[in-house]
């Protein structure tokens, strides 16, 4: 089942870059571009008397909503003929495990279709991501966020080094950017990342953050 959704604007030309040039997403002014201004650091620091699991749910679910309507603005260029590996930065690739618990390579489009239903399922889960009162959240909340936090990486990571250039093409590299920004500062905050897994983004965290919008 898809969870691609259609969304349709004006395009303009952007080269993609040569071959062993720096990624354009690390290029300015594209690296430098923003619609929220200041730091991301004030924003995902969890507000006095808030729960932190209904915080944790409610921004992992915007940041799932957010980043799926991005995908479906380039998903036509995200195909098994462009995209036959999942991956991010060049000689990195990254392995579905099925549920016979088997390591499993699959192109970029079924990939990311995998990994956006088995999040809209969990969180159409009333145990996992409860709405209704009196309702808990699981023991293992947590665990399950680091693991829909891990899996949304991926797909930022494969939009960055893969269609960036749809994304200037399209002018959404602004808005791009603030999303990925408040991601990683949240990610940060509750430790949801392990920083070793964000090396194929490494570069452009450490711009923002001397840039001063994740600290």
């Amino acid at each position: 089942m898809s969870f691609i959704k259609n969304f349709t604007t004006t395009k303009r030309s952007q080269p993609k870059p040569k071959s062993g040039a720096r990624p354009l997403f690390l290029v300015p002014p594209y690296v430098d571009t923003f619609v929220v201004k200041g730091r991301f650091k004030t924003i995902v620091k969890l507000p006095r008397g808030i729960d932190e699991s209904e915080f944790l749910a409610s921004n992992t679910f915007d940041f799932f909503n957010n980043l799926n309507l991005f995908y479906s603005s380039i998903a036509d260029y995200c195909t098994t003929r462009d995209c036959p590996t999942m991956n991010a930065a060049p000689n990195s690739e990254f392995t579905w495990t099925d549920p016979q618990k088997r390591t499993v390579k699959l192109p970029a489009p079924q990939y990311i279709d995998y990994v956006m239903s088995w999040i809209q399922n969990l969180m159409d889960d009333e145990t996992v991501f409860p709405t209704k009162s009196g309702h808990d959240f699981p023991k293992d909340f947590v665990q399950i966020v680091k693991q829909i936090h891990r899996q949304l990486y991926r797909v930022f990571a494969h939009i960055y080094w893969n269609h960036y250039d749809m994304m200037l093409n399209l002018r959404q590299e602004g808005h791009f950017n603030s999303l990925f920004a408040h991601f990683v500062a949240f990610s940060k905050e509750f430790n949801l990342i392990d920083i070793k897994e964000m090396k194929d983004m490494a570069d452009l965290i450490t711009e923002m953050e001397a840039a001063g919008r994740l600290g």
